[in-house]
């Protein structure tokens, strides 16, 4: 985190990054609280403007390697100067020697048949900090592979990492976590760290970039391996009985050993830039326990994956993701913090995320449990466009989990809808014995449609915001607040609602309807 800087104080900015490649700049900042519609960010190179944008990142590509620019980026509002971010002196990375996975000793084979793992797990092993792991154009089939701390990957237009449909080939399993409890898993195509509530980062500096693919089995994948794990767990299923209505269907607790698309287990400092990632047998990107995680503008697919997730903030800080379009199975963004009993024991917090200048095509949109009784706090979402999904914000818990969700702040957003609320569904576990705490939650200048994108893909109408608490005294919401919000849409004609209950300190201002 850089020192706060300012002009301003009507445009203060507390967070600005920056990451580089051997030849380029990405910029990106938090937007100002009450930052204008009309506020234009102008980037400076060396003092000589570069770029002028309304979003709140930009890369500078085609740069010289090793080389030392100043950087700046100045607001503007109306023609005049309001403030400004000093970068200061940054230095693109040294040119790496590029290690081509297609060449001896390796040999891969982008047929889209050749089973390549055996030869890009060498060629990962063989990679060192002063070369780039190059994957040039073709579809390389692989099981799963595991990285290593202070690598890079380019990947080129029309790569394609393609994880198989085979069960074995995502062997050994790996100690993970999913829906809120550790427990063993197979490995995900890309595998980084080792998982440890107890310790600290094991997995250090990866950046994987380019224009390619990293794709898996999907649902092919995702029932092979619930076929598998029924027959493994079929006497624990059996003594279950009636238990098994505490959990979403009869597929969930064989699912969750599904492997990710790409796994990060204690990493900090892990970047991927530019690539489509399609296909999970499950979540897509998941990081856990994990810090400094980046995301931009890439592609998530996996609409007909159940329990298809995009890119998933579990226990982990400092993460950021924009500039991301979503054609999700389920949630696009979901922030996690563990579910009860062992989410309370780890207690570690999911917190400083950052989504922005992202777009769903279809999915679930941006979710906030339901595990969470490990915390959830400092979340921003701006500049987004949710309104092709089925929720949009949705913050959901059940009265068992503890833990707390608090200050998310939304702002210039596009949603079908927000959602507090409680849900049914996976609400095994003993209770943590207080009441989960939703609070100090904050929603500026969004527009919300009051239809949302069924999964059949058709528009259906739904309250615009929906707050409600646990039907049981000390569980209610509070203190939410709605100011600068438009409601409807040409989407349906119909009247607005609004549904509060079981809340308290709710703030609605300047609310219009159409």
């Amino acid at each position: 985190m850089n020192k706060k800087y300012k002009d301003n104080e009507m445009y203060y900015i507390d967070y600005y990054e920056h990451f580089v490649t051997d030849r380029s700049i990405t910029l990106y900042w938090d937007k100002p609280d009450r930052a204008p519609r009309n506020i234009v960010y102008k980037v400076l190179l060396d003092g000589e403007l570069i770029r002028e944008t309304s979003k709140t990142h930009c890369t500078i590509e085609n740069l010289n390697y090793s080389q030392e620019y100043f950087v700046q980026v100045e607001m503007v509002v109306d023609g005049e100067h309001v403030s400004s971010i000093e970068y200061g002196v940054i230095s693109t990375a040294q040119m790496k020697k590029r290690r081509d996975i297609t060449k001896a000793p390796y040999n891969a084979v982008g047929d889209g048949e050749t089973l390549n793992t055996k030869a890009l797990q060498q060629a990962i092993n063989d990679c060192t900090v002063e070369e780039v792991l190059y994957i040039p154009a073709g579809i390389f089939m692989t099981g799963a592979l595991r990285l290593h701390s202070d690598m890079e990957i380019y990947m080129e237009e029309g790569a394609v990492l393609q994880g198989t449909c085979c069960v074995d080939d995502y062997l050994p399993r790996i100690h993970s976590r999913f829906e809120g409890t550790e427990l063993s898993c197979y490995s995900s195509v890309l595998n980084m760290g080792e998982l440890d509530h107890a310790s600290g980062y094991n997995c250090r500096n990866i950046l994987i970039h380019g224009k390619g693919t990293i794709a898996s089995g999907g649902r092919d994948l995702a029932c092979a391996v619930i076929e598998s794990e029924r027959e493994r767990l079929k006497d624990y299923l059996l003594e279950l009985g009636d238990k098994i209505k505490e959990y979403q269907t009869t597929r969930t607790i064989p699912g969750r050993a599904r492997p990710r698309l790409v796994n990060m287990s204690n990493c900090q400092n892990i970047i991927l830039s530019g690539l489509t990632f399609e296909n999970g047998a499950s979540w897509n990107v998941h990081m856990i326990y994990s810090d400094n995680i980046v995301t931009h503008d890439c592609v998530f697919k996996s609409e007909n994956v159940w329990n298809g997730d995009g890119w998933d903030p579990d226990s982990s800080t400092n993460c950021t993701i924009f500039a991301t379009t979503f054609y999700t199975g389920d949630d696009s963004v979901a922030i996690k913090s563990g579910k009860n009993p062992e989410g309370n024991i780890i207690n570690r917090p999911c917190e400083h995320i950052r989504i922005f200048d992202c777009v769903s095509k279809f999915g679930h949109g941006v979710t906030i449990g339901s595990e969470m009784s490990g915390g959830i706090n400092d979340v921003k979402i701006w500049d987004c466009d949710l309104e092709n999904s089925l929720y949009g914000i949705e913050i959901k818990g059940t009265k068992k989990r503890g833990g707390y969700v608090r200050n998310i702040n939304v702002s210039d957003c596009i949603l079908p809808r927000v959602m507090f609320h409680s849900v049914g569904y996976n609400d095994d576990g003993i209770s943590a014995g207080v009441a989960p705490v939703f609070e100090k939650c904050n929603f500026e200048r969004i527009a919300l449609s009051g239809a949302y994108l069924s999964k059949e893909r058709e528009w259906c109408e739904c309250a615009a915001i929906e707050l409600c608490g646990f039907d049981e005294p000390g569980h209610e919401i509070k203190d939410i607040t709605f100011r600068d919000v438009k409601i409807g849409s040409d989407k349906l004609c119909r009247e607005q609602i609004l549904s509060l209950r079981l809340c308290e300190n709710i703030t609605l201002e300047r609310i219009s309807c159409s």
